[in-house]
């Protein structure tokens, strides 16, 4: 079965341009090929107007801010064919419904941000598609994030499965502190919920993401931006540029190195060099000993190599009487006692 949120160097790498563009379609379309080329697994983007977003009448000027930032239509479905004929995945923050119908084709996996937690109506749209979902959750509690859960899971039993359904830590201030990252409610969420677990960063930096991946995150989002000076946009502060896209990817890989297998066995490097022997003891006579010597703690030590009897097996050997005269420090073997 084909795993959701595997990625090609372990977690799911989401490059999120989002708003970066600031609604000039020439730049999207750089950042989108600079974000293909650093070997992300997915590209993402926000799909939304101003009026479908935001009150004009309550928010005028956040609503003015995401009409400058539309793209059409046909500029979207560009974006998607760019990533897609690059074997890479598109997905997108559908802010806007009635997208929905003409981004479907393009969308594995859909994206619902911290923002739509509660809207519950755009969750219920968007889990109607079957596909796998990513939950952001900044700005909520413990109890919302888990009745949000609760809410996707109720609309389709499918998103009870962790491969449908995946749930990333966040905080929803750009850019924050570290004491800010909670990394530590991934855990919660996985014990919680039992599903994919991840991490979506607006800290400076990538020790956060690193950090993620090193403590569990399944999924990992993170702005993209191809630079940060003279830049206006809060995004952009908190966005990785390039180089340091492919900088993450290599730590990631060192990160997985160093975690290996889960399942504890001795190594072969370790059986290669006969450690399992030459570091570990075996029962010796601590002196001379007589043929028909009882065998007591007087008379015995551990040592090193583990040549002979294993040092667990000393509770074994008391008691035990010589067949054979022994020197001190010499093998023992249970053909010699009786």
């Amino acid at each position: 079965m084909k795993q959701n949120f595997k990625g090609k160097h372990g977690p799911l790498l989401i490059a999120e341009i989002g708003g970066n563009h600031e609604g000039d379609f020439e730049y999207a379309k750089k950042l989108c090929q600079l974000a293909i080329d650093t070997d992300v697994d997915m590209v993402k983007f926000q799909i939304y107007t101003g009026d479908s977003l935001v009150s004009r009448l309550e928010s005028p000027v956040r609503n003015k801010h995401f009409k400058k930032f539309e793209l059409s239509k046909e500029q979207h479905i560009e974006l998607a064919q760019m990533v897609s004929e690059a074997g890479l995945m598109y997905t997108s923050s559908v802010w806007d419904l009635q997208a929905m119908e003409w981004i479907d084709p393009y969308i594995p996996i859909y994206k619902i941000g911290s923002g739509d937690l509660n809207a519950y109506p755009v969750i219920k749209e968007t889990a109607a598609t079957e596909k796998p979902l990513i939950l952001s959750t900044g700005l909520s509690t413990e109890a919302e994030v888990l009745d949000a859960v609760a809410y996707i899971q109720s609309c389709n039993p499918l998103y009870k499965d962790p491969n449908m359904l995946a749930v990333l830590q966040c905080t929803s201030m750009y850019p924050i502190n570290p004491s800010d990252a909670h990394l530590s409610v991934m855990k919660s969420f996985k014990e919680k919920t039992g599903l994919t677990i991840g991490y979506s960063d607006h800290t400076e930096g990538s020790k956060a993401l690193q950090y993620a991946v090193a403590m569990g995150a399944e999924v990992l989002e993170f702005h993209f931006t191809d630079q940060r000076e003279g830049k206006s946009f809060r995004d952009h502060k908190v966005s990785l540029m390039p180089d340091e896209v492919k900088a993450l990817i290599e730590e990631i890989k060192l990160i997985k190195a160093y975690q290996g297998n889960p399942l504890k066995n001795p190594t072969a490097i370790e059986i290669e060099n006969g450690h399992e022997l030459s570091f570990r003891r075996a029962v010796y006579p601590l002196k001379d000993l007589k043929e028909g010597t009882e065998l007591k703690e007087e008379h015995l030590t551990v040592l090193r190599p583990n040549h002979g009897i294993d040092a667990r097996e000393y509770d074994r050997v008391l008691g035990k009487k010589l067949k054979v005269a022994v020197k001190a420090h010499q093998k023992l073997t249970w053909d010699i006692l009786e």
